[in-house]
């Protein structure tokens, strides 16, 4: 009889447990939601079941059905950004309720390991001033984060074990230190909640993000999990498909309002056009998924580093770099970052400098001119314009300067080729010159290794730091004029 009322209670509690309803990890206490919008709540319940969702900030109740596999799947308009905290109650029979939700401004944090690196840093890798962030955290509550668990699926998982954390001194080290310092910011400027979710994974490859349809469709990629496994064996964190139906499809249901994306290395050699083509791949699947329209993204160049087993002088960073260059041309509202003068000298083998503030903040920049109405916040690099030759001497000009080019003498980073394609390094400055009744400002170049010079290249090595900066103080683009 005993075995019998343990059976028939271990039934009743099967039953009781299917019927109430479950959640996704990512919709849970503490959670930002993306303000002033319809905002995604899905999980799941018995199959025909009716849910209803009730929020603390309105008297409305948004009801539907669980489908034939317990899927279900709401949408509620969302209040105005505030720190009040916010409750949003689920009922299919019994109710669950997540508390101290807050609305405000989520984006994802994307990509490889510098974006995955957290305030506190890997090892041997420091985030400088680390120190002075922790005790600093405590102005900074109100920027809250998730990191999705970077783990590989064969098949799209539709949730992960995660939860939402309140920024302190006790927790900021774990926030991704790029993602942090541009939550810091918007924090600042904008005075409310900012969210972020952190779906990224060390050393992965652009293919890695993609789907199975579009890796056979566009690669020659296997998508067997088998054969991806056999490809990578010495490398998993290369394989491709796996780590995005792990890390990335739990939160494609999540309503956001865009994506920062820190990638590109383990791409570094990639043939002709392949890396800027697959980017806008990759951001077209992913506005795809989210549903939510032409949603910003917003990516980082990849700083200088010893590719080519070390060879500084190599070209084939600068190549991934001119990639994302124009990977930013093709992608609409898109806007790349550069980082050209975030490393320093001794960091050449250092694959994760310490500088990471600015990189988060120039991110911060391009947002709030571009989103949040900060018109008078300079968020542009400058890039190569034109060039003109006059005899042995090269004048170059350059767009989104705000009208600066900047050091006046002693620019430092060019080199001046010959018809022979052998590249000299170049004294630079800035110049005036007087033709037509104007006078041209532009930049001077000089090499007297190269009397007849055709082309000009800045910073176009694996590892070259340029000192050359805008009106903004944001570095150059790396560029050449060459097709080499």
């Amino acid at each position: 009889m005993r075995k019998i009322l343990t059976i028939l209670a271990l039934t009743a509690l099967t039953v009781g447990s299917q019927a109430k309803v479950r959640l996704p990890h990512i919709i849970c206490d503490n959670m930002v939601l993306q303000q002033q919008t319809d905002a995604r709540l899905w999980g799941w319940a018995q199959p025909g079941k009716t849910v209803n969702v009730s929020t603390s900030w309105n008297n409305e109740i948004v009801s539907t059905k669980a489908d034939k596999n317990g899927k279900w799947l709401v949408k509620v308009k969302t209040p105005k950004a505030s720190y009040d905290p916010l409750s949003i109650t689920f009922d299919d029979g019994e109710t669950l309720t997540i508390s101290n939700v807050v609305a405000g401004e989520v984006w994802v944090c994307a990509g490889q390991s510098n974006m995955e690196m957290p305030v506190k840093g890997f090892g041997m890798c420091p985030v400088k001033d680390y120190n002075h962030w922790v005790i600093e955290s405590a102005r900074h509550t109100g920027v809250r984060s998730v990191k999705i668990p970077s783990v590989m699926r064969a098949e799209p998982q539709e949730d992960a074990q995660c939860e939402w954390r309140i920024c302190s001194p006790k927790t900021v080290g774990e926030f991704s230190a790029t993602g942090y310092f541009f939550a810091r910011q918007l924090h600042e400027a904008l005075d409310i909640p900012i969210g972020l979710i952190e779906a990224n994974k060390g050393g992965t490859r652009v293919e890695s993000w993609l789907t199975k349809e579009n890796l056979q469709k566009y690669t020659n990629d296997p998508t067997d999990s088998v054969e991806i496994c056999k490809k990578w064996a010495q490398w998993d964190y290369h394989r491709s498909l796996l780590w995005g139906n792990g890390t990335f499809n739990p939160i494609l249901n999540f309503t956001v309002k865009g994506i920062l994306y820190y990638q590109g290395c383990s791409n570094v050699g990639d043939p002709g056009n392949q890396y800027s083509e697959r980017m806008k791949l990759l951001v077209e699947q992913w506005r795809s998924q989210f549903g939510l329209g032409e949603i910003p993204f917003y990516f980082v160049q990849i700083a200088p580093w010893a590719y080519d087993d070390g060879d500084l002088n190599a070209i084939s960073g600068a190549l991934l770099r001119e990639q994302q260059w124009k990977a930013a041309q093709i992608i609409p509202n898109s806007s790349l970052v550069c980082i050209n003068d975030l490393v320093y000298p001794y960091e050449y083998s250092q694959i994760h400098p310490a500088q990471k503030q600015p990189v988060g903040e120039r991110l911060a920049y391009t947002a709030l001119h571009r989103d949040y109405g900060f018109e008078n916040v300079l968020y542009k690099s400058s890039s190569f314009k034109d060039m003109t030759i006059k005899n042995d001497t090269v004048f170059i000009h350059l767009q989104d300067n705000y009208s600066a080019d900047a050091p006046f003498e002693q620019m430092e980073g060019f080199e001046v080729a010959g018809a022979d394609k052998v590249f000299h390094p170049a004294q630079a400055r800035h110049s005036w010159q007087s033709g037509g009744g104007y006078w041209d400002e532009a930049i001077m170049i000089i090499c007297p290794e190269v009397k007849k010079p055709v082309a000009v290249r800045y910073c176009f090595k694996n590892f070259q730091i340029g000192n050359v900066k805008n009106g903004a103080n944001l570095p150059l683009f790396p560029f050449r004029t060459d097709n080499w």
